[in-house]
């Protein structure tokens, strides 16, 4: 027998969990994208053309849009495009660390390195080359677009998300290969505001990692345990790309 085939015949009793949004023409996304940028599913080509019997659709959007991969490129100048990545870095352990409970307090809780090392204390330490994924519970304003972005009179954006701490920890310390949350940005707002910049993204890409936004059902999976998989395609000199998601979980 073949080793793989008769492992896929036991991965096959395991759960799978869709962790990207579906999206469509209404599907929210940063506000600085210039609006026209998403056009999907447009014929191009119609049923009854007598060349060929079928239809074909194009699709715009920008890299950023939906469930997204970030890569380097996206914020460091010089820094690597999707051309640098390959198959092997679509699938890492995850680790799920779960603040749900204090964003339902304070929308601008930002995740510190005692949230990790307590998430250690329970889960053991966080393995070389995992998938560090922030859950907030965010993903359920999914797909109001006032909700998900949550603004107020002015404009300002009030959301959860990474302290540069928490990333200096999960990356400098346990040697994390990718992080991931499910709001539109890295950074918790209030802390982006103090920066004036996206300063934990930066850190992020500058640092050479990967990172996956606006995940979602991260309340579905383990806190550890499971394993992560992602898929672009595979356009050359792409600084980010919508990704499919998905946990394969015990």
């Amino acid at each position: 027998m073949y080793q793989l085939w008769e492992d896929l015949k036991r991965f096959k009793g395991y759960r799978v969990v869709e962790l990207s949004h579906s999206m469509n023409n209404d599907s929210p996304y940063w506000g600085g994208i210039p609006e026209g940028a998403v056009e999907l599913g447009n014929v191009v080509y119609d049923w009854g053309e007598p060349m060929l019997e079928c239809q074909i659709q194009s699709f715009r959007f920008p890299g950023q849009f939906g469930t997204h991969i970030d890569f380097p490129a996206h914020f460091i100048k010089g820094g690597k495009f999707s051309d640098s990545y390959g198959a092997e870095n679509m699938m890492y352990p995850l680790c799920v660390i779960d603040i749900s409970q204090k964003v339902a307090e304070d929308v601008h809780y930002a995740v510190t390195a005692d949230d990790i090392k307590e998430w250690e204390a329970k889960w053991g330490p966080i393995p070389d080359g995992a998938f560090v994924a922030l859950r907030t519970d965010w993903y359920k304003r999914w797909p109001d677009m006032e909700a998900f972005s949550n603004l107020d009179e002015e404009g300002g954006e009030h959301c959860p998300g990474w302290s540069m701490e928490a990333l200096k920890y999960i990356y400098e310390e346990r040697n994390a290969a990718a992080n991931g949350h499910e709001t539109l940005d890295t950074d918790a707002s209030l802390l982006a505001v103090e920066a004036d910049d996206l300063a934990c993204e930066r850190y992020v890409l500058d640092s050479g990692k990967l990172q996956i936004e606006v995940l979602q059902n991260l309340d579905q999976v383990p806190a550890a345990g499971a394993i992560l998989f992602c898929a672009w395609p595979r356009f050359e000199g792409a600084n980010g790309l919508p990704v499919r998601v998905w946990a394969l979980c015990e």
